[in-house]
């Protein structure tokens, strides 16, 4: 069966029509997940909660802020086996440590680590399946029109744009 250029046209338009209604909840939850993550480093929207954790006992101070996942961690002083840092306490004989975080709403907080996904979380699959249909979208947008059209040539130019752009940020 021989297909024109129209027909390679339409296919393409049903494909991405549909791939995109079906993508449309992931697309938003990536978009607000993306603009969330830009703020990261503030304390935007974020609220303290106190969290009270039993660690493993006698962690030094190096230990204790990979334990707490803590970047720059730094015992502020030392008081017989209470340890104490910014925001909160841990006790070396019983490994109980308070201290207070701030998280986002959960509902965020869910959005991004679906965003930040990696290869250890049993779901990857599905982020392998998003990046894939993303790039489907990227490249399907030039056979949604006939290449002689005049929306064609304009998309071109858009996309050109577009990648330029991209390689100007990649570099600033």
């Amino acid at each position: 069966m021989k297909f024109n250029n129209r027909q390679i046209s339409n296919q393409f338009r049903v494909f991405h029509r549909y791939l995109g209604f079906f993508l449309a909840g992931i697309m938003a939850v990536y978009a607000i997940s993306g603009i969330v993550l830009t703020f990261r480093n503030t304390d935007y929207m974020k609220s303290e909660v106190a969290v009270s954790r039993t660690l493993p006992t006698g962690l030094e101070a190096e230990e204790l802020g990979a334990e707490l996942r803590r970047r720059g961690f730094e015992v502020q002083r030392t008081e017989g086996d209470l340890l104490f840092f910014e925001g909160g306490t841990y006790n070396k004989a019983t490994g109980e440590a308070e201290y207070t975080e701030k998280r986002l709403p959960v509902v965020l907080e869910k959005m991004n680590n679906l965003h930040k996904m990696h290869s250890g979380n049993p779901l990857f699959w599905l982020g392998i399946f998003f990046g894939v249909a993303l790039l489907f979208f990227s490249i399907s947008a030039f056979w949604m029109f006939m290449p002689g059209a005049p929306i064609f040539k304009k998309g071109l130019y858009f996309a050109g744009a577009g990648f330029l752009l991209t390689v100007i940020l990649l570099f600033v």
